[in-house]
């Protein structure tokens, strides 16, 4: 069988960042948390460093702001750097001004400290869903080629089971830009997820190897990611309400491990690189005429 580069990302942000400790860790008090996002991502570029991969870091603009040095490496090792916003809020719980406010902000700092460009975006919790739709037209303003938001399956809170599963045009009045979404697989006539993060911490390993595999198996990249806090099993434990320890706190030692055997089963890169054609198509794409058209245009239509 060929083998296919399968996209790696990671959403920088710091354990108290996560949408589910907003009750317990407000934005007011970030500033006076230790911080471990540094020593988290230097962990990451090792294991990258030690497959000869590359991987796509979305970033927070507060994350860079604070710590300009995670940026300056990552892009120095040849990585590319892509935004997350500027605040880790979801898209949902904002109105387009705020929206627009994000992406800006955290794009031109990003960009100002690496002096790359910024053409992706990955929406906080995947909430850029079809209730926001508006969203894509502030990214296409704003200079955006690309969003990596998706999670195509049903799950409550940020899942959208009706998106297309496969990289797909977005066609609004103001441009085109390119959505790719989370890797799934299909089972037992159920489209599951299996792109990294708790799926890969805390269910079967098995989960994640077999939706890579199957991308390969099609000739296609699929997308799976990390957090730096998911990799760090001596953060400090935060009070917050059971689920949600169970769920942030769940497979944080076996996270490393697991992420050693995927990298030494599959060929790894960034969305830059797996999707190079595709970028460059919808770059280039002219303006669409008139208003907005459907949702979600697969690739290739």
């Amino acid at each position: 069988m060929t083998r296919v580069m399968q996209a790696f990302t990671v959403d920088v942000e710091d354990y108290f960042q996560v949408n589910a400790f907003g009750d317990s860790v407000p934005r007011e008090d970030w500033d006076r948390m230790p911080s471990r996002v540094v020593r988290n991502v230097d962990a990451l570029l090792g294991l990258l460093d030690r497959h000869d991969a590359k991987a796509t870091f979305f970033i927070l603009g507060w994350v860079a702001d604070r710590h300009p040095s995670i940026p300056r490496e990552i892009a120095a090792a040849g990585h590319e750097i892509a935004s997350h916003g500027w605040w880790h809020r979801r898209v949902l719980a904002l109105d387009p001004d705020e929206f627009r406010a994000e992406v800006r902000d955290s794009k031109a700092v990003l960009e100002d400290l690496t002096g790359k460009p910024v053409v992706g975006y990955r929406a906080p919790s995947f909430s850029l869903l079809p209730s926001v739709e508006w969203a894509y037209d502030v990214l296409l303003e704003e200079g955006y080629v690309y969003d990596s938001s998706v999670f195509p399956i049903r799950r409550r809170g940020y899942g959208n089971p009706d998106a297309d599963p496969r990289p797909h045009d977005v066609v609004r009045s103001g441009g085109v830009i390119l959505e790719i979404p989370m890797a799934t697989r299909e089972f037992a006539g159920m489209r599951i997820p299996g792109a990294g993060g708790a799926y890969l911490r805390i269910l079967p390993f098995g989960l994640t190897l077999g939706t890579a595999a199957a991308h390969e198996a099609r000739g296609e990249s699929g997308v799976f990611y990390t957090h730096p806090w998911e990799v760090d099993p001596d953060q400090p434990r935060l009070r917050v309400p059971p689920l949600t320890r169970l769920r942030h706190y769940t497979g944080l030692g076996r996270m490393m491990p697991r992420l050693e055997r995927l990298f030494g089963a599959f060929d790894f890169g960034s969305i830059e690189q797996c999707f190079a054609t595709e970028l460059a198509r919808v770059a280039t794409r002219p303006a669409a005429a008139g208003g907005a058209l459907p949702f979600a245009t697969p690739v290739g239509t």
